[in-house]
């Protein structure tokens, strides 16, 4: 069984591609911020969407291995459009929410003494070139790998 799992194509594909988009998400963090934040490894939203990437991989290496007219390209394709349509959706409408929130209970403190609510996460859900941006790397992480490391 941990055989199989590490000759797994479709798996490395999107594990390499999500882990390749939160590495960009850090390396974009030092040059636009010129901080070093090693949490961003960790964190949901932001360029490029790590969701996207490891949808697209898994589905476009089961679509080159399988063939895009197969029920595994078909399942992996229509649980990415949900992951998509979610991120740059229901998941980013919550973070703007979470920013109104933060920024009325900021508002709220200064009106009121003890008033000391948690904050609320902001960065959940993606834009629409972020998920772009993960669609294009899931893509090409999945070609790579599987050229680099051909069926056996």
């Amino acid at each position: 069984m941990i055989a199989e799992l590490l000759t797994n194509q479709p798996f490395w594909a999107a594990v390499t591609a999500s882990v390749a988009a939160q590495v960009i998400k850090l390396l974009l963090g030092i040059a636009l911020d010129r901080k070093w934040e090693p949490a961003r490894l960790l964190e949901t939203g932001g360029m490029p969407s790590a969701h996207t990437a490891a949808v697209s991989a898994l589905a476009t290496a089961l679509g080159v291995l399988s063939g895009f007219h197969s029920a595994e390209f078909a399942i992996a394709a229509v649980f990415g459009f949900i992951v998509m349509y979610d991120a740059a959706g229901v998941r980013r409408a919550a973070g703007e929410q979470g920013l109104l929130l933060n920024q009325l209970t900021a508002a709220l403190r200064h009106i009121l003494e003890d008033f000391r609510p948690p904050v609320v996460r902001e960065l959940l859900g993606h834009t629409y070139v972020e998920v772009f941006a993960g669609l294009i790397l899931g893509i090409g992480s999945a070609l790579i790998l599987l050229l680099a490391w051909p069926a056996s």
